[in-house]
């Protein structure tokens, strides 16, 4: 490894540990510190992951390190900021929405270029036209320092077009390809910035304030993982996962909004994850004789598609949306079921056992 290149799933794993400190306030950080990193390495362990990655299935915080010369700032003393504190208080000027006005040619531009940036992903719709009305345009010439290793954090950049170099103590790092983002490292966390970005072509970035940040990402992010652990904690499967558990199971999933009617998964299909309802109601359909029959209904608090992951096995079933209206879902691919529901497999196969005698 180079010796400036930052290990993979470090910047995950410690907003992981910041994130579990800012909710459990631990009277004595060094022991809670060395508690939750002895059970983070025990767990990996029991499920034979290396000791370099995270036990947490999001992809690593893109580590494209961060910076550029459009009037930064220095040093000056990040506030700490709080997302469980913070208020939507339209008066607080803070919290006010910020909109930079586009044409109809750069909302599509821009909405093409957040598509699959990990940090937009539990967004809900209207979060997400927050997000393309506060961010602003940025062209950048070869050669400017877009962000600067050392600077206080000002802004979230996404990359429209373009190529960029990263430089970690004056060592290129990593090239960024007309696609991605960087710069949310200092925002989230209040540390000067991690890298020097320097544009090598002409290029246009969108770019987010530290506020707009905060306020849509952060805060969301906070509300989002609240309302799923309120969820998970209703479940009864997982009453045997421990508060740190379904803490990382709760950053694991992601939302679904589907309409009424619309299929959900399909049976005889390869199984991608399984899905926890928040809102809303399901219908689970079996196919006999050629006929497609009801055979369930669903409401929120209710799990599907577990079925074909703990069997190893296509969908038996097909589910739709149903009783009218959009139904909200939360999605646990594949990969983080095998990883983070471990201690629940014997339960879901009892229910499944149970489910196929009822049939």
């Amino acid at each position: 490894m180079n010796k400036h290149e930052i290990p993979a799933g470090l910047s995950l794993m410690l907003r992981d540990f910041t994130v579990a400190v800012l909710r459990q306030k631990p009277s004595d950080l060094y022991l809670f510190a060395a508690d939750y990193f002895q059970k983070l390495s025990e767990r990996n362990r029991n499920n034979n992951i290396p000791s370099n990655t995270n036990n947490n299935c999001n992809e690593d915080l893109p580590a494209k390190m961060e910076r550029i010369n459009f009037g930064r700032r220095r040093s000056v003393a990040a506030e700490r900021y709080d997302p469980e504190e913070d208020e939507d208080d339209d008066n607080d000027d803070a919290n006010k929405k910020v909109m930079h006005p586009k044409t109809d040619e750069q909302r599509k531009r821009l909405k093409e270029a957040v598509q699959g940036i990990l940090l937009f992903r539990s967004l809900a719709p209207e979060q997400m036209n927050d997000v393309i009305d506060a961010m602003f345009e940025r062209n950048v010439d070869p050669g400017d320092h877009v962000i600067e290793q050392g600077d206080d954090g000002d802004n979230f950049y996404v990359i429209d077009c373009g190529v960029y170099d990263v430089y970690v103590k004056n060592e290129v790092s990593r090239s960024l390809l007309h696609s991605g983002s960087f710069g949310e490292l200092a925002l989230m966390y209040n540390m000067p910035r991690s890298a020097t970005v320097v544009a090598v072509t002409k290029g246009r970035l969108w770019a987010m304030d530290r506020k707009s940040f905060r306020r849509i990402v952060l805060r969301s992010a906070c509300k989002q993982r609240k309302t799923y652990e309120s969820l998970l904690e209703k479940v009864p499967m997982l009453q045997h996962l421990d508060l740190y558990e379904r803490m990382n199971l709760a950053d694991a999933l992601t939302p679904v909004y589907v309409n009424d009617g619309e299929m959900i998964i399909k049976e005889g299909d390869v199984a991608d994850g399984m899905y926890f309802i928040e809102h809303g109601e399901v219908k689970v359909t079996i196919t006999r004789n050629g006929v497609e029959c009801e055979a369930a209904r669903m409401q929120a608090g209710d799990y599907f598609g577990e079925m074909a992951l703990v069997e190893k096995a296509p969908r038996s079933a097909s589910v739709y949306s149903s009783g009218g209206g959009t139904t909200k879902l939360a999605f646990l691919e594949v990969d983080c079921f095998e990883r983070l529901l471990g201690p629940c497999l014997e339960i879901m196969k009892r229910n499944i056992t149970n489910y196929v005698k009822s049939s």
